[in-house]
């Protein structure tokens, strides 16, 4: 745990991908199910953002150029 908490101050308290600040207890460990390696820590939405889109490369392009579509 203390990597987590290294980590957690490496990265201003903040999430890795939407930078909201994040408190100990909300910290949710993003890591690559394939190789178990932590990629990083992130808020909730965001952890759960990239496992509904599968931690698919391709499917979060294709969200992206969705957005920019229709925006």
């Amino acid at each position: 745990m203390e990597g987590v908490w290294q980590l957690w101050k490496k990265q201003e308290k903040r999430c890795a991908i939407c930078k909201k600040l994040i408190k100990k207890k909300d910290i949710q460990v993003d890591h690559d199910h394939k190789t178990g390696k932590v990629r990083g820590l992130l808020c909730l939405t965001c952890n759960m953002g990239i496992g509904y889109l599968k931690e698919s490369i391709d499917n979060l392009l294709s969200a992206i150029k969705y957005l920019e579509r229709n925006t």
